[in-house]
């Protein structure tokens, strides 16, 4: 028999929810609170996740691929002419390290003309689709704080010239954040303070706004899964797809090789034998700076967040459980008191699924070096290093007019 309400709050000791007991929940809260999975309480004093053996994992490296780049490209522009490959941008993202309030997308990069990073995302996959004379399905993941302004903002620019058959949008699942002592927080006297599941969650989230059907009727079978904040990114890229079908592979990652051996990236490695990722804070000093006889690191191929899956093996791991991963943050709050607060250090846990763990569940994966000059533009911070600066400079040197 499953608790209620009530018992659960009392349950798992929730000061912040406590004189709401008794009473009739606003509608939204009670919602959340029936959806909430309530095991994610029960992880919070776990131990780190464990990880395996890590060894490392070359790449398909450019040499080569330059080498077969008409055969890779005729297999990829087929898939694409015949509708096999969808993309799937993960939008969640507030542009808040920016100093930007508003969907990450929506930011405007230019700098003497609007230029926003979803339309030169758009612009970048119709590269492909004016090539292939076809549409590839777009399916956007947002987030419940900026779902609304995304859709309405692709609706304001008329999706920048992509095809509105072809873009569907679903909501990427969201959990609560707790203090440390396991109680959950409140965001308004209406709401928990509601969090994105990580973008580990994309298919599930998809799966959950029933679009399993969508791309059953369209016939995908491969979906190429890519970060909004690079503004380089080459989305359903015909050289990267085929290169991946004719490995036999069933899934793909692109790579470009790390500037140093501790660039902030997670590497393409094997796990105990099976494609994984270990990210940079898992290095030890001695995997960082191991290199070949051709002093060539071992460890050296970061991955970009682009992903090529195919989708029986999605569906055939779906529901299988990702490791739950359990961040620090700093969680604007109500306190008992009912006041608002901002916290300047971090006060809470956030939980989050990553899409690096689901390359583990692949059987195998092709590690695809792309150019990082003409592929890696990720926009994370406002100045500096991985910047809005440093992806300016790169698309103009890129010959895109900003």
């Amino acid at each position: 028999m499953n608790p209620t309400i009530e018992q659960k709050i009392k349950g798992t000791n929730q000061k912040y929810l406590g004189n709401l007991l008794g009473k009739e929940l606003p509608a939204k809260l009670n919602q959340q609170l029936e959806n909430m999975d309530w095991t994610y309480l029960d992880l919070i004093h776990e131990n780190a996740q464990q990880r395996g053996s890590f060894a490392p994992l070359g790449a398909m490296e450019l040499s080569e691929i330059e080498e077969r780049r008409e055969e890779f490209k005729q297999i990829g522009l087929d898939a694409v002419k015949s509708t096999k490959v969808g993309a799937i941008l993960l939008a969640g993202g507030q542009g808040t390290r920016l100093g930007f309030d508003k969907a990450k997308g929506m930011f405007n990069i230019g700098v003497n003309k609007e230029l926003y990073i979803f339309e030169q995302l758009i612009a970048n996959l119709k590269k492909v689709t004016e090539e292939a004379g076809a549409w590839v399905p777009l399916y956007i993941m947002t987030s419940e704080k900026n779902d609304v302004q995304t859709r309405v903002f692709f609706a304001e620019h008329a999706f920048f010239g992509y095809d509105p058959a072809y873009v569907k949008f679903f909501v990427q699942e969201m959990v609560p954040a707790v203090d440390y002592e396991g109680n959950v927080l409140m965001e308004a006297e209406d709401s928990l303070a509601m969090s994105p599941n990580g973008n580990g969650g994309w298919f599930k989230s998809m799966l959950k706004a029933g679009l399993d059907q969508d791309l059953k009727e369209k016939g995908v079978e491969w979906l190429n899964v890519f970060a909004v904040d690079n503004v380089l990114q080459q989305i359903a890229d015909p050289v990267f797809v085929g290169a991946t079908i004719q490995s036999g592979c069933v899934s793909g990652a692109k790579v470009v090789r790390k500037v140093e051996p501790y660039e902030r990236v997670g590497a393409l490695c094997l796990e105990d034998g099976k494609p994984s990722i270990v990210e940079y804070y898992e290095l030890t000093p001695e995997m960082a700076e191991a290199t070949d006889n051709k002093g060539t690191l071992l460890y050296g191929f970061g991955v970009i967040l682009n992903y090529l899956f195919r989708l029986d093996k999605l569906m055939e791991i779906v529901n299988t459980s990702l490791p739950l991963h359990i961040v620090e943050k700093k969680v604007p709050y109500l306190n008992e008191n009912g006041e608002f607060i901002r916290p300047t250090e971090p006060n809470a846990y956030k939980f989050e699924t990553l899409i690096l763990d689901m390359i583990y569940m692949m059987d195998d994966c092709l590690s695809f070096e792309v150019d990082r000059s003409k592929e890696f533009a990720p926009v994370k911070n406002a100045t500096g290093v991985d910047s809005v600066e440093s992806a300016r400079e790169l698309l103009t040197q890129n010959g895109i007019e900003i």
